[in-house]
């Protein structure tokens, strides 16, 4: 018979597995940046994942009469895990104890489903509304996974690591900029299918060069912003969001070079062994960067520089 503390580690460890099935399933990009992580911190980062998606999917694939019922019960799911470290939704209870664990709370977590509500109702944004929609869906999951990183492996009672200003932008810009370009890979499903035009000031049906041109150049923006505050992460993180920036910087270029015609009808895709070559030299670019700051920082070459 199993003791009280076996059940809980196992139904733990089956809530983690459950969290990164639902990753895998839906999302090879990001998947593979989580490959680069240490353990804890790739489940932690699933955690975050699979919760995100799963109120995604309410709003966008349930989207039944009662999707914000549905949606205020997960919400309510997640804030009495939070309390309990404990829920009987397995995706809820992997993300509470991750969320317990590395500090996310609910200043992160009520402006994400402050935007999911905003799915059910709102068609079209303006600049206000699509700017405070992709704080809510975007930036401060990109919070939630930077204190993923810096406190993941925090050792049972240490003390928390707050992440710097630099870090916190940087983390919201990354998550901005997925989002932006999700928006344009999914144009023709969110326009067709959901009916909504997230882009504000841009009609899907007349979409212009022009309009894709100016996206592009605020995604840029915010990838810029995104990079400058990678030497902030740990290192193995700092593969990861490299890897997947590498990658988001691919769908950018691609982006740019797909006629509009094209934006409109179908998503565009970076085939599988190009994602691979890409993940790899966004790895060996911050080794090597690692590598160089650590031989100049030696004793005996620091001497030398400055030896008469």
């Amino acid at each position: 018979m199993r003791t009280a503390t076996t059940g809980q580690v196992l139904y733990d460890a089956t809530a983690m597995r459950a969290s990164a099935l639902v990753l895998r399933a839906y999302s090879t990009s990001f998947g593979l940046g989580t490959r680069l992580l240490g353990a804890r911190t790739r489940a932690d980062i699933q955690a975050v994942y699979a919760l995100v998606r799963l109120a995604d999917e309410v709003v966008d694939t349930y989207r039944g009469p009662d999707a914000g019922a549905q949606l205020d019960e997960l919400e309510a799911q997640v804030a009495r895990a939070l309390r309990t470290s404990y829920s009987t939704n397995v995706v809820v209870h992997a993300f509470a104890r991750a969320a317990r664990r590395t500090g996310i709370g609910h200043g992160e977590i009520d402006p994400f489903f402050a935007s999911m509500r905003a799915d059910l109702t709102v068609r079209t944004h303006d600049r206000e509304s699509y700017e405070r929609y992709v704080y809510g869906s975007a930036e401060v999951v990109g919070v939630m996974c930077l204190r993923v990183f810096l406190d993941a492996e925090r050792r049972p009672g240490g003390p928390r690591v707050e992440p710097v200003p630099a870090a916190v932008d940087g983390a919201r810009a990354l998550g901005a900029a997925f989002q932006k370009i999700n928006f344009l890979r999914d144009l023709a499903a969110d326009s067709g299918d959901l009916g909504r035009a997230y882009l504000p000031g841009i009609d899907p049906e007349h979409l212009t060069h022009a309009d894709v041109r100016a996206v592009l150049d605020e995604i840029g923006g915010d990838l810029d912003r995104a990079r400058a505050a990678l030497p902030l992460l740990p290192t193995r993180a700092r593969c990861a969001v490299a890897a997947t920036t590498a990658l988001y910087d691919r769908l950018l270029r691609d982006l740019a070079a797909t006629p509009v015609e094209t934006l409109r009808t179908r998503r565009v895709r970076v085939p599988g062994p190009v994602k691979a070559v890409v993940v790899v030299r966004a790895v060996a670019g911050v080794l090597a960067g690692e590598t160089r700051d650590r031989v100049r920082d030696t004793p005996l070459l620091r001497s030398r520089a400055v030896a008469p």
